[in-house]
């Protein structure tokens, strides 16, 4: 089966042949017939497996006659997330090249002139973050009467992370009679219920089980000390480990605050690295995914705000530093790699207290995981120590927690040919004496002491300085 097969208008299929695809992959060639017809969709397939082309492509045969209004969209896409909506923007202007439509992106971070502006062309594409467009619609200037096609991409997300309420109020100020299609990579039974009221009768299209993980990605897990500092050590172990296999490779963490620690760490260690979380200006992110596209950063320390559809294709490897509490999502984090075909490796760091999250997974995509080098019952009591001396790859101890070393460590003497520089030995020589004055003041007896301040004179007593002389007298 071709793109020709499928029924997509010239002007596409002139584009679609231009970026150098020829044959549909199996969610687009089950999605593309039902939404060309008008019907809804909800369409579920591994990550990586070409989805938002499943929605753009139909969309934009569709959006060849007629135009918008002002304020007015004619079509309306919601992402639950500012990257995912700019690369979707980026679709839409690849396989539109051959159209001349309007697109609008509604998202945080962005001037509201700006996008104001844009709304008041009249938009045939709006791609917005809930929160943003809602932000505009309160503010008068987004009517949303007009939407004919409306697109909930990566569902599952939009609908268990608290986007629920959000997604409610839109559909209400939608027309009943519009068209809704859902794409997920996952579609949890409770979830797929909250669809029963978006949806009217809708086509199911589902090439593989949900959440299942691509064949083409190699899995391991990877023991590890419960220490921050020990799952540090390993990860950058693993990373040498694979050498130059390594092309590129994004990093997961469960918490912001822990992408910021484990970016600094691994700048120590002379890592290639860059960070991406949630906390950033949009700017800033946009920056940093751009960088990682061209080959300018070999690591991206992220949070899960990258681990949702977004398409950087040729990604070697994947390391979760932390396991996911959520199995779904780690179906998303290893589906950054393996994308198009290729093949890619997944490596999860687990300590004890995550074996509960590991066996969700295992359940959630269908197999046992391999363990890299031993499971958990071979590490050793070194392994688990509460702290042991490290060294960088300078050769430095590496500081703990607040830049000191260990009491015991700070109380050895340094051997012979590593003294401390001169003003560091003055410094300690300083605070010894000082150290030893109130020891010994401490040491006297009370009496003595009371006696003598007893006996101490007032004042000058009868040493007066002459300045303090008036005419020869006191």
């Amino acid at each position: 089966m071709t793109f020709a097969d499928l029924g997509l208008s010239p002007k596409v299929l002139s584009a679609v042949n231009d970026a150098g695809y020829t044959e549909p992959t199996p969610i687009q060639a089950g999605a593309i017939p039902h939404a060309l017809e008008g019907k809804d969709v909800l369409g579920i397939a591994q990550t990586g497996t070409g989805k938002t082309a499943s929605f753009v492509l139909p969309m934009l045969t569709r959006l060849e006659r007629g135009r918008a209004r002002a304020r007015m969209p004619r079509t309306l896409i919601l992402e639950p997330t500012r990257e995912l909506a700019a690369q979707v923007e980026e679709n839409f202007i690849k396989y539109g090249k051959n159209h001349r439509l309007n697109i609008a992106l509604l998202i945080g971070g962005v001037s509201f002139d700006d996008q104001e502006r844009k709304l008041e062309r009249g938009a045939d594409v709006l791609i917005a973050t809930p929160g943003r467009l809602l932000d505009h619609h309160e503010r008068g200037k987004l009517l949303l009467t007009g939407v004919e096609i409306l697109v909930i991409d990566e569902a599952d997300r939009m609908l268990d992370m608290g986007f629920i309420p959000d997604i409610e109020r839109i559909c209400k100020l939608i027309p009943f009679t519009r068209q809704t299609l859902f794409f997920s990579a996952t579609m949890p039974p409770e979830i797929t219920k909250l669809t029963q009221q978006f949806l009217q009768a809708p086509v199911r299209v589902e090439v593989s089980r949900p959440a299942t993980a691509a064949v083409n990605i190699t899995q391991r897990l990877v023991k590890a000390g419960s220490k921050p500092w020990a799952k540090r050590e390993r990860l950058r172990e693993l990373i040498r480990t694979e050498g130059d296999e390594v092309k590129n490779a994004i990093i997961f963490c469960n918490r912001k605050t822990e992408v910021a620690t484990l970016f600094r760490s691994l700048a120590r260690h002379e890592f290639d690295a860059g960070a991406l979380h949630g906390d950033m200006d949009q700017r800033a992110r946009m920056m940093m995914l751009e960088n990682f596209r061209k080959g300018k950063l070999k690591l991206l320390v992220a949070s899960d705000v990258a681990a949702r559809g977004l398409d950087i294709p040729d990604v070697s490897h994947v390391f979760n530093f932390d396991v996911p509490t959520h199995a779904e999502d780690y179906v998303h984090r290893i589906g950054r790699t393996g994308r198009a075909g290729r093949s890619g490796k997944a490596f999860t760091i687990v300590t004890r207290a995550d074996q509960k999250y590991v066996a969700g997974i295992e359940k959630l995509i269908g197999q046992e995981i391999e363990w890299f080098d031993g499971n958990l019952s071979t590490l050793t009591a070194e392994d688990e120590a509460e702290e042991r001396p490290r060294r960088s790859r300078s050769g430095r101890d590496e500081r703990t927690r607040g830049g000191r070393r260990p009491a015991a460590e700070r109380a050895t003497p340094k051997p012979a040919g590593e003294a401390a520089p001169a003003a560091q030995d003055d410094r300690r020589r300083r605070k010894d004496a000082i150290k030893s004055s109130n020891e010994a003041e401490q040491r006297r007896p009370v009496r003595q002491r009371e006696r003598e301040e007893a006996n101490a004179p007032i004042g000058f007593g009868d040493d007066v300085p002459d300045f303090m002389k008036v005419h020869g007298k006191v």
